[in-house]
């Protein structure tokens, strides 16, 4: 399971013309779920997610959570953080997991970032969305439950 997560200070995501999710400050995490992945890297990725320590402090240290700092998450799902680039020019999917296992553990993984005790907030799976938002800091993470990178 990968996650792209970026520090916001605020995030909208439509489909169509229907918001499906919006927060203020915050996280907005892109999850993309690999075959093979399991409730295990779920709960993983939850737990280092609710913890990473990148939010300033009263000393404008990135010293405090997602929790310690009462933000927001907004969880998207996409498939797309598994795209295979090493060969030729069309990015490959293979490692993906297949739509309706994908969506279980996605939903899975929601339950578990609230289960952190953080308001989540959601796209919505399987479908072409339009993500806004302003990233603070910047401040993008990188995480793999396979501790790839």
């Amino acid at each position: 399971m990968r996650a792209v997560v970026q520090r916001v200070s605020s995030c909208t995501v439509t489909v169509g013309e229907e918001i499906t999710g919006r927060i203020g400050a915050g996280l907005l995490v892109m999850l993309g779920v690999r075959s093979g992945d399991s409730e295990k890297d779920a709960n993983y990725l939850a737990e280092k997610i609710a913890n990473l320590r990148i939010f300033p402090d009263g000393d404008d240290k990135m010293n405090l959570s997602i929790k310690a700092s009462g933000g927001e998450v907004l969880v998207v799902s996409q498939f797309t953080l598994f795209g295979d680039c090493r060969k030729g020019r069309r990015p490959s999917y293979n490692d993906a997991a297949p739509p309706e296992a994908a969506e279980q553990l996605y939903e899975y993984f929601l339950n578990a970032v609230q289960e952190q005790g953080l308001p989540v907030a959601t796209g919505r799976f399987q479908a072409t969305m339009k993500v806004k938002l302003i990233n603070d800091g910047p401040v993008t993470i990188l995480l793999d439950s396979e501790k790839s990178f």
